[in-house]
């Protein structure tokens, strides 16, 4: 008999998440049985703090991990038994892995925008660039591009508080971060490289663009981690002018290949999932065709 696996990924507004079919192929391709739930925290009529009893209730029923999102990526760390090295450096957590009857948190989001980012913006300059967005992904983003080599990063978040925390963290393991305020948006883009937007605005559930249009410059590079739509209004405004984009593609799949082998022990083929993920995103880009034949408007 094969090898069977219960996994799940809890957040909100998840219901287009591309999670489920990309596990659940490279399953298939590896003759193992395994079942990818959607624990839609929207559907549910749940709040971010409940997560501790999601993830109690997966554990008592069987599940063998969980991935974990927006916006419950730092909300589950103080649900867990142990954290992985990476896990406690970053205080965000994307999957969860049950054995032996305790939950341990990883984060595979670093080094998945990391290798994502290698492979889709190659050669991109890093002397000044922008980060909307300090959250629980927004945690991994900043400690991957800072050890990209950035030269500056400057972190911007509605939460003042929560954007000079992650500065001061990467400061002191010699990271150069600052933070910003949000008014300072414009001055510091007119200079910037590269912007990323960690942000969950754009997302299917939060639509809309995270920085005005006129904001943005055909000399920046613009990556969104955001895969769902996977071309989001800001990449759609930023292409327009001439920039180098990303789109958050490369980053799930690596997040997603690392988090499979957590759960399962097999090491999967990762460029047979990014052809997975290809097929589908064509798939959803497809089915977006008759709204993006209507002029674009921020």
């Amino acid at each position: 008999m094969s090898e069977r696996y219960l996994v799940g990924l809890i957040g909100a507004g998840i219901g287009a998440s591309l999670s489920p079919a990309l596990h659940e192929r490279e399953a298939d391709r590896l003759g193992l049985r395994l079942f990818y739930q959607l624990i839609d925290l929207t559907t549910l009529g749940a709040a971010p703090d409940d997560i501790g009893d999601l993830v109690r209730d997966a554990r008592r029923l069987g599940f063998r991990g969980l991935n974990i999102t927006h916006p419950c990526k730092q909300e589950v760390v103080k649900h867990l038994d142990a954290l992985s090295p990476g896990a406690a450096e970053l205080q965000a957590v994307n999957t969860v892995v049950f054995h032996d009857g305790r939950a341990t948190g990883h984060n595979t989001d670093r080094d998945g925008f990391a290798e994502g980012f290698r492979q889709g913006l190659p050669g991109a300059r890093l002397a000044e660039v922008v980060q909307l967005g300090a959250g629980g992904a927004g945690h991994a983003v900043a400690y991957a591009i800072s050890r990209l080599g950035v030269g500056r990063l400057t972190l911007i978040d509605p939460d003042e508080g929560r954007a000079e925390g992650l500065a001061q963290a990467l400061r002191e393991r010699g990271l150069p971060a600052r933070s910003a305020t949000p008014d300072r948006l414009g001055a510091l883009l007119a200079d910037a490289d590269g912007l990323i937007n960690a942000s969950p605005v754009g997302m299917a559930a939060h639509p809309g663009l995270p920085v005005p249009e006129e904001l943005l410059h055909a000399g920046l590079w613009v990556t969104d981690i955001i895969y769902s739509p996977l071309r989001t209004g800001l990449l759609r405004a930023a292409a327009a002018l001439g920039c180098r984009t990303l789109n958050g593609g490369g980053m799930v799949v690596h997040q997603a290949a690392a988090a499979f082998e957590l759960f399962t022990g097999h090491r999967p083929d990762v460029a047979a999932m990014t052809a997975d993920f290809t097929a589908l995103a064509a798939e959803e880009l497809a089915a977006e065709e008759p709204a993006r034949q209507e002029p674009y408007r921020a």
